[in-house]
């Protein structure tokens, strides 16, 4: 067995396979770049095809250690506390078979996305391609949307966009928006050409235009919250938080959205009410990590939980589905591992604030503005939708990768400054 380790060691040393494996290392970026697009288009194959590529890639790379991939990074030790927990909740969950699975296909696949990213996106321009991808992505996924629903479809201009959409159903489209709005308007900012200006602008209108259509309370209140963040960054961004007030209160369909009595008999009060008499019976390890545990009616009896509820929090028709990640994360792994996943939120927001206080580079500080700005406007609505599965996940880890990238970025910069300064003191001494 030694032996042939040894010959393909020998023959990985020779000029084919140093060719092979640049290939291999340039393919990687490629594909988590077609991933990341692909990601809101009903095209889930190509996908999948593309992220098991790329982990074919790195496997051969790492066997024959011709890739500096690392997992060292500041947020490796919240995921493997939350894994860890994850992991134990095996022994209490009660689907043993689902939660087995999704541990792997809705948790350490993400995780892979995120290093990958992180490792192979560890640049400036690499970092600006991501941004790129995503605002391109997010509106061409727009521009469809828009001929589907209302062109091809036939429903009327004033009817909440996405309601017959499978995947990225109406509430779930801002996630991919308003991620590419705020990315746009930093794009903007930073721009030293025409084109760029013209693009980011178009983007910035095209994808502004599909998240008012879709009426999402939490969505729109996501993007005012992170056009408000971005005005500490540039200023005249307040003149789009003004234009966004008006269209919401002035529009017939957004105004009626945002009336009292809507949002006090919103139909997700009675659904997380619900939720939480499920979290009361498995506080402690919740009911599994898998996500077809909850809705099981063999598992959980919700039916007989609504029952006890107060008459005012009873649903007629049971919703199998938490709408809530906060109250989702809970019920799946316990109060406990709500505080390992909210730990995974506390530490990037630590290297968010971390970045903009070591360095005076303007371009980190609104860099550091910008992720900060995309990760309020997710956890808003966030509180109104399930988002640990499908494209909203994806986008939930392309952002934490994206904030790992930047602070790796600036500890260098800081490093790079450290050593200039050093550099001119023994120079005067």
């Amino acid at each position: 067995m030694l032996k042939i380790i040894s010959y393909i060691d020998a023959a990985a040393s020779g000029g084919k396979a140093k060719i092979l494996f640049a290939v291999l290392n340039y393919s990687i970026p490629v594909f988590m770049g077609i991933y990341l697009f692909i990601n809101p288009l009903p095209v889930a194959s190509v996908n999948e095809f593309c992220f098991y590529l790329s982990v074919s890639a790195l496997i051969l790379l790492l066997v024959f250690r011709k890739t500096t991939f690392t997992l060292r990074t500041p947020l490796t030790l919240p995921f493997i506390l939350f894994f860890l927990w994850a992991v134990f909740g095996l022994f209490f969950t009660l689907d043993f078979k689902n939660t087995l699975h999704d541990l792997r296909g809705h948790f350490l696949e993400y995780v892979i996305v995120f290093y990958l990213l992180v490792n192979y996106f560890n640049s400036q321009k690499k970092l600006e391609i991501i941004s790129w991808i995503v605002i391109a992505s997010a509106t061409i996924f727009s521009i469809g949307a828009v001929i589907q629903y209302y062109f091809i479809e036939g429903f009327p201009f004033d009817e909440r966009l996405g309601f017959t959409f499978k995947e990225m159903h109406t509430d779930y489209i801002g996630f991919i928006t308003v991620f590419a709005i705020t990315l746009a308007f930093n794009r903007l900012q930073n721009s030293k050409s025409i084109t760029n200006t013209l693009l980011s602008l178009l983007c910035i209108v095209i994808l502004s235009t599909v998240t008012l259509l879709t009426q999402s309370r939490g969505t729109l209140i996501g993007l005012f919250a992170s056009l408000v963040i971005l005005c500490f960054s540039n200023r005249r961004i307040i003149i789009v938080v003004i234009a966004v007030l008006i269209l919401v209160f002035f529009l017939p369909g957004l105004k009626d959205r945002f009336d009292h009595k809507n949002i006090m008999h919103d139909e997700r009060v009675k659904i997380n009410r619900l939720t939480i008499e499920v979290i009361k019976a498995h506080p402690i390890t919740g009911i599994g990590f898998g996500m077809q545990i909850y809705g099981n009616p063999d598992l959980v009896d919700l039916e007989k939980l609504n029952s006890h509820l107060p008459a005012e929090y009873r649903k007629e028709r049971i919703v199998t589905a938490p709408h809530n990640t906060i109250l989702d994360i809970t019920v799946r792994t316990g109060i406990i591992g709500l505080v390992l996943f909210l730990n995974i939120l506390l530490v990037s927001f630590l290297l968010l604030w971390k970045t903009f206080k070591i360095t005076k580079s303007q371009y980190f500080r609104s860099w550091a503005i910008c992720l900060f700005a995309c990760f309020i406007s997710y956890l808003i609505p966030a509180l109104f939708a399930d988002t640990t599965f499908g494209a909203r996940v994806i986008v939930f880890y392309t952002m934490l990768a994206m904030i790992a990238i930047l602070w790796n970025l600036a500890q260098k910069e800081k490093k790079n400054e450290d050593t200039a300064s050093a550099g001119m003191v023994n120079i005067i001494d």
